[in-house]
């Protein structure tokens, strides 16, 4: 654990250069004191690093300096070995990239390890998109990733559901979501502290795209933290309407094998959230007569026209 420890040390020193002890103690999830003794241990086995006292100070490695990817965990192998599962690579235009990076990782593996490398590929596939869904194919994924790799501004016209819109976005990161591809940013005026919060915009629905000159990142800013809370805002308002419904068993397996989650269950009454009267009306009547909503009353309202609609379709055989 102590060797796994100092070597998290130096990788971390490695890849974001000058840390404080606090920094690196948060980040390792122990105490300053356990991060000093560490940095003790480090410098007197022959690391050279050394650090600086102030506002500005923190520890360092001689530049240019680095250390081999040795001490790597079994579990850890097999993390780094799915991370580059080449599917979002390809699309990046990264495809080569990571099959090389791939091949000089496992050649460093010990040699009782490469045998479990090779089973990964052979044994697990990851397939994000989910079933009659095709994948996005966005038109400026690549262009994206390089802005956000770069830290540049890019002008983009937009399509949302209210229409078409041109923006200046800072781009802050990328997400891959059940196939679909969605950039994570912050309008350009928001650095000044005139703009809007962060947001985030499907790929797909970009309809033109331009880079503009290079801006600063916040250091503050956590792409997974962003990610789920604009996920977890996103579902809040898209299923913003409450449905009481009576339900078969039948139908409470069928609401499982959809995933569309339902609570507060009492006997066969449960409660189901939908995005409005109108699509609540489409999904719900799909199925039958094994779920009867209660409330609220207009939706029920838009379940009989619609169903009425249907039977006016199809009158009954031999009438």
């Amino acid at each position: 654990m102590k060797a796994s420890r100092l070597l998290s040390i130096l990788m971390l020193l490695q890849a974001r250069g000058r840390m404080t002890a606090p920094a690196l103690a948060q980040a390792m999830e122990v105490s300053v004191r356990t991060v000093l003794r560490d940095i003790d241990q480090l410098s007197a086995a022959g690391v050279p690093l050394w650090g600086e006292r102030g506002r500005l100070g923190g520890f360092q490695l001689r530049e240019g300096w680095s250390t081999q990817l040795t001490g790597m965990t079994e579990p850890e192998a097999h993390a780094l070995l799915l991370a580059g599962l080449p599917g979002p690579a390809t699309e990046l235009g990264l495809g080569a990239a990571a099959a090389s990076a791939r091949l000089k990782m496992v050649a460093s593996l010990p040699s009782g390890w490469r045998e479990q490398a090779d089973r990964v590929g052979e044994r697990l596939h990851i397939d994000p998109v989910d079933w009659y869904r095709t994948q996005d194919a966005p038109r400026f994924l690549r262009e994206v990733a390089d802005a956000v790799w770069r830290a540049r501004r890019i002008e983009v016209r937009y399509e949302s559901w209210r229409g078409q819109a041109r923006r200046v976005l800072e781009p802050l990161g990328l997400v891959l979501k059940a196939g679909a591809w969605y950039l994570v940013a912050r309008p350009a005026d928001a650095a000044s502290g005139q703009g809007d919060r962060v947001r985030t915009y499907r790929l797909a629905s970009l309809l033109e795209l331009k880079v503009g000159a290079a801006f600063r990142r916040p250091r503050s800013f956590d792409l997974a933290r962003t990610w789920q809370a604009s996920a977890a805002r996103f579902e809040s308002e898209l299923r913003a309407v409450q449905v009481r419904a009576r339900v078969s068993p039948r139908c409470l397996r069928w609401l499982a094998n959809a995933r569309i989650p339902f609570t507060d269950r009492e006997g066969d009454e449960v409660t189901i959230r939908v995005e409005s009267i109108e699509q609540g009306a489409r999904k719900l009547l799909g199925f039958g007569d094994e779920i009867e909503v209660l409330a609220p009353p207009a939706l029920r309202e838009r379940m009989a026209q619609q169903a009425a609609a249907v039977l006016a379709k199809y009158p009954a055989v031999g009438s």
